[in-house]
């Protein structure tokens, strides 16, 4: 029976963890307000602060202790909280040990509604962020990235630009070397009728010699 009963309880403390795991409930921490000077006008307590030394969260738990004979708790909106305004609010609290649990992010103002608590200081702006946990770094993930730089045109389509100095001039490139055989003259071909003609006007001079030396002879 002992372990029957030992069954049923586990499985209702897993039920109970199944269901705040489900409804998103988190155990927060307890802000009292003022610390150890508490809810109060006198002393001078600088609220804001006190405030801006805390970073709240969702599911975080404010507690606000005064003597109720003397104070009490408004939450107004702001236009409200700025003039001290305690009408048309949106909770009051009298018990003397009153707790607020965050359970959305934004501003909560409070005051006191006892004529003239506001006007000394008697205020506080419980400012919450959205995030369950402000204290986390924001992901690199959600850091927006970097705009790409525009592109200009890739160096492959710039034709590379030409060097004064190795550019091949046309009359470099163009023009054959003269080749030496071009340098010499070749003969005429006038010279060798010329060089006949001299033999055989010297032969005939010669052949007419001989006959007037024979017939001189004979």
């Amino acid at each position: 029976m002992g372990l029957g009963l030992g069954l049923g309880l586990a499985k209702k403390a897993m039920v109970f963890l199944v269901l705040m795991a489900v409804s998103g409930v988190s155990m927060g921490v307890v802000y009292k307000v003022g610390d150890s000077e508490g809810w109060t006008s006198l002393g001078h307590v600088d609220y804001k602060s006190w405030a801006l030394s805390k970073i709240f969260k969702i599911g975080d738990v404010i507690v606000f202790e005064y003597n109720n004979q003397y104070h009490n708790v408004i939450r107004v909106t702001h236009k409200n909280f700025n003039a001290c305004n305690a009408t048309a609010p949106y909770a009051n609290f009298t018990s003397g040990n009153d707790s607020f649990t965050i359970k959305k992010g934004g501003h909560f103002y409070f005051i006191c509604g006892v004529p003239g608590h506001c006007q000394a200081g008697q205020k506080v702006d419980i400012r919450v962020g959205t995030a369950p946990d402000l204290t986390l770094p924001p992901s690199s993930s959600s850091s927006p990235a970097p705009a790409a730089p525009a592109l200009g045109p890739s160096a492959s389509s710039t034709p590379a630009p030409i060097d004064d100095e190795t550019t091949v001039s046309p009359s470099q490139s163009t023009s054959p070397s003269p080749s030496p055989a071009s340098s010499s003259p070749s003969p005429s071909p006038s010279s060798s009728p010329n060089s006949a003609s001299t033999l055989l006007t010297h032969w005939f001079s010669a052949v007419v010699l001989a006959f007037l030396t024979s017939g001189l002879v004979f």
